[in-house]
């Protein structure tokens, strides 16, 4: 079950069950993209989320985690990552990240999404879209017998092409399994062809994290929420995925990554 540097390595079985969780944290996630709206606060996402989790049967990932309050993680605006929910109400041309880890029989899902509440300007579009195709394109990247710094290669590469912007580099993908946080790290910036080795029934998690002005970042008094320095608007998206013969399987993406994989050229490894 593991392998050298702690990386764990799943059975078929165990990434099936993976693959429930992850339709589990998919279909929360579509559904809080479905209820954003103005003049409703962080907290009613995160009871909308709680209630779904437990209506399939699953426990939340993040409440509890080392002390984590909620079920999922809520970043407004210039915050990046790990924000609690709470009385914070989104307003109209807001963005705000959902960040959203299930468990289903002891094994792990987790994914994000960045949400406009209503209209926002083009450059704040353009911001998601770019964070979102860097980290389909990381995910693309990915082969057997590749590299993880394939992967952060060209999540970086994406990004850097696109002109100005951040990769935060503080925060990183990882893998994830039998626990939700666990080795490989896999940054969003780096050199492919270096780091570990991509294999069978290895779990990674892929989440870039971009913004429009710097990439450094400082964690607010709550000892969770991260929010960049300069006050620049970050954006946040996150795939589970492991790999087949065939290509990537994305565990949380409720289409097993088909559609997105083609847009890119390359094959979807989903087995159900």
């Amino acid at each position: 079950m593991f392998r050298e540097r702690g990386i764990e390595i799943k059975t078929s079985d165990q990434i099936a069950t993976m693959r429930a969780a992850g339709l589990v944290v998919g279909e929360t996630l579509e559904l809080l993209r479905s209820s954003v709206t103005a003049g409703m606060t962080t907290a009613d996402l995160d009871a909308i989320a709680g209630e779904h989790i437990a209506s399939r049967g699953a426990v939340p990932s993040f409440k509890g985690y080392h002390g984590f309050p909620a079920t999922i993680c809520t970043s407004v605006n210039d915050q990046v990552v790990h924000g609690i929910p709470g009385d914070l109400v989104l307003h109209e041309g807001d963005v705000v990240s959902i960040d959203c880890g299930a468990i289903v029989d002891g094994w792990h899902g987790d994914a994000a999404i960045t949400v406009a509440v209503g209209d926002v300007p083009d450059e704040i579009q353009d911001l998601l879209r770019i964070c979102e195709e860097s980290m389909w394109r990381g995910i693309a990247a990915a082969r057997l017998g590749g590299r993880v710094g394939d992967i952060s290669a060209a999540i970086e590469a994406h990004v850097v092409g696109q002109g100005g912007y951040g990769v935060v580099e503080d925060y990183v993908g990882h893998g994830i399994g039998s626990t939700m946080h666990q080795p490989p790290n896999v940054p969003n910036y780096g050199r492919g062809g270096k780091g570990p080795r991509l294999v069978k029934g290895l779990a990674l998690a892929v989440e870039p994290m971009v913004t429009i002005g710097t990439k450094e970042t400082t964690i607010l008094d709550d000892d969770w929420t991260v929010v960049t320095t300069d006050g620049s608007w970050a954006a946040h998206f996150e795939h589970t995925f492991t790999l087949t013969d065939q290509g990537a399987w994305v565990l949380t993406a409720l289409d097993g990554g088909t559609a997105k994989l083609a847009e890119l050229g390359v094959p979807c490894g989903a087995t159900v």
